[in-house]
């Protein structure tokens, strides 16, 4: 007679055979440890990580209800947000919370405690952010629920069987991934424009209140190309954001003195959803320049790009990473890192200028969200064109690699 382990064994194989045995997905396994138990929650120091893969795993719990699948499916359907994507603690919550009820009662767990989860943090997403994933899933149980922190992260995620998976960081599996993670998304009918100009903005979205003139004048992008996305495909579109810094106060150190970006509001919204764009934002009016050069005469002004994985137009990365970049480009070009408005008469221009400050006063999150610094802008057109006819700001990053090039102009 055969023992018991040996038939438990065996019949584990032909499951785990069986599995994969159309050859299709991708997935690769956690460590074993993690397989033990369904729906394990590998332990973590990090609160935000932990706290995601619990509300990760009670959705994926609760998916296994043909019901509430059929809910969640019609609530992305039909949401009006980019990339359909859903607001956790709005869409539980909505009608009394029942949603957040029947998600207790689907996973057998008291709901203060998915309510502690939903309410101690930032908002929380739920979306698939690979677009070939969102048309596939019509409901059914081919379904992955993941969550990641950063983009350098393998993201782990759960069958509605309950088992851990490990994903591969740089290519989707071909199972549907509905990922639970950190909210970029603004949440809101209409999100409201970020009030981050420190002057006199001239224009809708900033804090001067002074209405835009019929023919906005100061300094514009039009058209940018980046050599990636800077998001990893569970992080769905990229969010560039185009950053002026300047002088903060006397201090020697810098700040955002106008954001360019989805959310930024009036002339300084845009929204870059790959690696190339083209259209007309305004990056700081020219009342925003002439101001800035009284306050702070003999500063010059840095055009700097990230990618944001936080907080809209707030920059979000370390100051010693930052100050590294700019003094690896510092050795290419010197200290003509930064740019001017050298307007004269009728001959607009914004030309390469000295930038002797270093050190960015930037917000680094609690929560280790780091946005991605994709690069200090250089006036470099002979390397600028590389990347298409008319750009002349080149784009350097960290360890001073060219990561794309911008058009900047004046009127």
């Amino acid at each position: 007679m055969h023992h018991p382990y040996w038939r438990t064994t065996v019949l584990a194989a032909l499951l785990a055979a069986c599995s994969n045995a159309d050859g299709r997905d991708t997935v690769a396994t956690a460590p074993s440890t993690d397989d033990q138990a369904p729906f394990t929650v590998a332990p973590t120091s990090e609160p935000e990580r932990a706290r995601h893969e619990r509300l990760a795993v009670r959705f994926a719990k609760a998916l296994r209800d043909p019901a509430f699948r059929a809910t969640v499916a019609h609530e992305l359907a039909t949401s009006s947000f980019p990339e359909q994507k859903v607001h956790l603690q709005g869409f539980l919550g909505r009608n009394g919370s029942t949603e957040r009820r029947r998600v207790a009662q689907l996973t057998s767990e008291p709901e203060g405690d998915i309510a502690a989860d939903l309410d101690q943090g930032p908002a929380v997403e739920v979306y698939f952010p690979v677009p070939a994933h969102r048309a596939r899933w019509d409901g059914g149980t081919d379904l992955l629920v993941g969550t990641a922190e950063l983009d350098s992260d393998a993201p782990v995620a759960w069958d509605l069987m309950g088992r851990r998976h490990r994903l591969d960081p740089k290519t989707p599996p071909a199972t549907p991934v509905l990922m639970v993670e950190r909210a970029e998304q603004v949440f809101s009918p209409r999100p409201a424009a970020i009030p981050t100009c420190l002057l006199d903005c001239s224009g809708p979205g900033g804090n001067g209140g002074v209405p835009a003139p019929t023919a906005p004048q100061g300094l514009f992008m039009t058209q940018s190309q980046f050599t990636g996305t800077f998001e990893g495909w569970f992080k769905g579109d990229p969010e560039f954001e185009v950053h002026v810094l300047g002088q903060t106060g006397a201090a020697n150190a810098l700040t955002t003195y106008q954001c360019a970006g989805e959310h930024a509001g009036g002339p300084y919204a845009f929204d870059q959803n790959s690696t190339t764009w083209s259209g007309s934002v305004m990056l700081m009016s020219r009342a925003q320049l002439d101001q800035y050069s009284l306050q702070h005469p003999g500063q010059n002004l840095r055009i700097f790009v990230v990618e944001d994985d936080d907080t809209a137009c707030e920059i979000r990365i370390d100051s010693t990473r930052t100050a590294n970049l700019f003094k690896a480009v510092k050795l290419v070009y010197g200290d003509l890192t930064g740019g001017k408005d050298s307007t004269a008469g009728t001959t607009r221009l914004f030309r390469r200028a000295p930038m002797f400050l270093s050190l960015l006063k930037a917000i680094t999150s609690f929560f280790k969200t780091d946005d991605d610094p994709v690069g200090n802008a250089v006036e470099d057109p002979y390397a600028a064109v590389a990347f298409f006819p008319g750009a002349n700001w080149v784009i350097r990053g960290e360890n001073s690699v060219i990561n794309g090039a911008i058009k900047l102009e004046m009127r």
